[in-house]
């Protein structure tokens, strides 16, 4: 016979779902249980990534800087004053920031839980090994060079084999069908970090891993430009498969420069370049530069195309300019200014909280472009002062980092603001 349902009887239904709700909610889930590997800061890639990030974005410019100048304690470093800073840079740093973002990124495109807890906290122990190890802090004359590449390699091997594996077994999954570019370029830094830390092969190494930084690059501005000016401006970026996917292989193959015979390389890094900057005017630059978090994008974007155009002119023009400004012109105007928007974005979005960009943020922003220009402009139109430019722009890289990261570090070590879990 059929049910007849009183508006009471509904009300007082609706309350007990609403109680046993709560209830549930307050229930003691397991990743909420009190222990070590239970914290906050255990529970995504990115919150112990990004707290390495700010730490090391501080600290390894104001090394770099005294080192360059006063030439003290160089002699500390387990290689030469110079590999150690390049290394550092891209595999302490720039891996740090790199591998939060893929740890987070291919949890949502993914679907899937995430490296997270111990497992995490031991990619965390492997990043801070290989420091300690490349300032010197363990005598490595007695290791193989088999056990002190694994040994100063170990974050690199265990998270992007454990990003490349995600990516495979769950492709079908996978939000995004050009992640294969991930699944070619990640593994390749491998190679890439054993020829830079070889005084031999250094300059291989070190064209080969910044390449690789590009490939990353290149595919987070396809995907978040034409989301940001959607979301943020209501325009609708112009996307073609065949460019898009043109401009991804060919940053891609310019990767390998020093490993193309003759020109082949620059042919590459060339039209890489050239393809870049006619997507960059078909992409509404006026309206992308009216809002300062979608304008550093805009500003890093340009940047690699310059840094693109200068690596492949430079068999010509490698005598106009002091130094290798090619190679800070990415890592200045793009790392250095697309990653604190990067950091502030996630920090701030994937912890429950409200996206803001403060008065400090810019200030910080305003230093990372002073550091910009000092490494840029200033070594070439003072070339005398050189020295004293690389220390003083160091000065302000880590700045911009201290402001932001005294900010947001406190976010990614408390629980999600909304009352998720991760």
């Amino acid at each position: 016979m059929p049910v007849k349902f009183s508006a009471s009887a509904v009300l007082a239904m609706s309350n007990r779902i609403h109680r046993s709700e709560r209830i549930e909610m307050n229930q003691p889930h397991p990743e909420k249980i009190s222990g070590f590997f239970h914290h906050a800061i255990w529970l995504v890639g990115f919150r112990p990534f990004f707290t390495l990030a700010f730490l090391s974005g501080a600290l390894l410019p104001l090394i770099w800087g005294f080192v360059y100048v006063s030439g003290r304690g160089s002699a500390s470093f387990a290689s030469s004053p110079l590999i150690w800073h390049s290394h550092e840079m891209l595999y302490g740093f720039g891996w740090a920031v790199l591998a939060g973002f893929l740890l987070t990124a291919s949890k949502n495109w993914l679907k899937i839980r995430g490296l997270h807890g111990g497992p995490l906290a031991l990619a965390v122990a492997l990043w801070c090994l290989e420091r300690l190890i490349m300032a010197g802090a363990f005598s490595a004359s007695a290791w193989s060079p088999w056990i002190r590449y694994l040994l100063v390699s170990g974050s690199v091997f265990y998270v992007v084999g454990y990003v490349v594996y995600c990516l495979v077994k769950y492709r079908k999954q996978d939000s995004f069908q050009d992640n294969y570019f991930f699944v070619l370029a990640l593994p390749v830094l491998l190679l890439a970090k054993a020829w830079l830390l070889d005084p031999e092969t250094y300059a291989q190494g070190w064209a080969l891993s910044l390449g690789i930084f590009r490939v990353a690059f290149a595919v987070m501005f396809e995907r978040t430009m034409t989301q940001f000016m959607k979301n943020a401006e209501g325009v609708q970026l112009f996307r073609n498969v065949w460019l898009d996917t043109s401009i991804k292989a060919l940053v891609l193959l310019s990767a390998f420069e020093a490993q193309w015979p003759g020109t082949v390389g620059a042919v590459f890094l060339l039209s890489a370049a050239s393809l870049l900057l006619v997507r960059f005017f078909l992409w509404s630059p006026l309206a992308g530069f009216r809002r300062l978090e979608i304008a550093v994008m805009y500003v890093g974007y340009l940047a690699l195309t310059m840094h693109l155009l200068l690596m492949g002119l430079r068999p010509w023009i490698a005598t106009a300019f002091v130094g290798s400004i090619a190679v800070h012109v990415f890592t200045f105007l793009c790392m250095g200014v697309v990653i604190p928007a990067m950091l502030i974005r996630i920090s701030q979005g994937h912890t429950g909280r409200t996206l803001v960009f403060t008065f400090s943020d810019r200030v910080a922003f305003g230093l990372m472009f002073l550091a910009s220009f000092l490494r840029l402009i200033a070594t070439q139109l003072w070339p005398a002062h050189y020295a004293q430019w690389i220390a003083l722009s160091g000065v302000g890289w880590a700045l911009c980092f201290m402001i932001i990261g005294f900010r947001l570090v406190p976010f990614l070590w408390a629980p999600r603001a909304d009352g998720r879990l991760h």
